[in-house]
């Protein structure tokens, strides 16, 4: 697993993986995500690894090529532009399926149903949005994610961060009171037994999100290698065993 942070020298040849699949340097699947995500991609022990990595290194291992991460940001995701541009092959950041989006990129097949969460601090006495309205709390997200779009949508002008580290940190540090992001992001933090004893779990918020994993439009034979992987992973069990190593228990009513 490699780790490159900005961008691609573009001196790498590009090449074919299994099948005739093209990636934009030979030997490599190169990946666009934005770190720090926890848990579906973060930095540990010097390796970019987590539940959105560990998908693709299975997309990887089918093409005959490894994995190569690099460290984009997130609002490129939107546009495509790194995909447009060669610079990587698929990006892969937790990213909730939009209508907005699929007029840039395509899409893999849903690989995660997800939900909003809103964490606060305990001292806030906030446990809802309604909260954070009635008490004129401050609340926050992180930029150009469905969570900030949530939030403005309610009505609420989050102060909005760089990534999800930086929200977290702005909750440490008191620049808001609550944020609102994905509920397994606030999983991992809460595993962390400081996060438990200053922020509270508040409301869960259904907005029926799923994510997906994109390709520059047009990428089909990529496209379909990422969707049987997806697709395998889910018939052969391998895809509950990373879920419970990344994320936690299964939901109830998986099998």
């Amino acid at each position: 697993m490699f780790l490159a942070v900005g961008c691609s020298s573009g001196s790498d040849a590009a090449g074919e993986g299994a099948g005739g699949v093209p990636v934009v340097t030979k030997g490599k699947l190169t990946t666009c995500t934005h770190l720090p995500y926890p848990p579906f991609q973060f930095e540990q022990n010097g390796k970019v690894v987590g539940f959105d990595v560990s998908l693709i290194d299975l997309v990887a291992k089918n093409l005959k090529v490894e994995q190569k991460v690099l460290d984009t940001p997130f609002e490129n995701f939107k546009t495509g532009a790194f995909l447009n541009s060669g610079e990587c092959d698929l990006a892969a950041a937790g990213m909730t399926i939009t209508d907005e989006r699929k007029k840039n990129v395509d899409f893999s097949v849903p690989y995660f149903d997800a939900t909003q969460a809103l964490l606060a601090t305990k001292k806030s006495g906030v446990t809802s949005l309604a909260d954070v309205k009635a008490k004129k709390k401050k609340l926050g997200a992180q930029a150009e994610t469905t969570g900030e779009s949530y939030a403005k949508e309610q009505g609420f002008n989050p102060v909005a961060f760089e990534s999800s580290d930086a929200v977290l940190n702005g909750l440490r540090t008191g620049q808001v009171d609550a944020v609102v992001i994905d509920y397994p992001v606030v999983q991992g933090w809460l595993k962390d037994k400081t996060n438990a004893a200053e922020f509270t779990l508040g409301q869960n918020i259904e907005t029926g999100e799923q994510y997906g994993i994109s390709v520059k439009k047009g990428n089909a034979k990529l496209l379909a290698a990422i969707n049987k992987a997806i697709t395998d992973a889910r018939a052969d069990g391998t895809y509950n065993k990373l879920y419970e190593q990344w994320i936690g228990p299964l939901p109830k009513g998986t099998s």
